[in-house]
């Protein structure tokens, strides 16, 4: 076993389980094309953190990310 793989098996051990599955979530542009094209996780504005492989806009948006979306966009950030 090759160190990379251990780096791989720790990587998944790191993602979250729970809501990601059933929301779309906001996430940093830069993040998501570097995961498309290294496949590492990326983290939403709620927090959540895992590999996106499914298309977000079959999916309802997260309230959180949304949320907070919102609030970011009111004090213009």
């Amino acid at each position: 076993m090759s160190d990379s793989t251990v780096l791989d098996q720790r990587s998944e051990n790191l993602l979250d389980d729970g809501d990601h599955e059933r929301f779309a979530h906001y996430v940093n542009k830069t993040d998501m094309t570097r995961s498309a094209v290294t496949g590492n996780p990326v983290r939403a504005l709620c927090g959540k953190k895992w590999v996106p492989n499914r298309n977000p806009e079959k999916f309802p948006v997260c309230p959180e990310c949304k949320k907070i979306y919102e609030d970011l966009k009111a004090i213009g950030r």
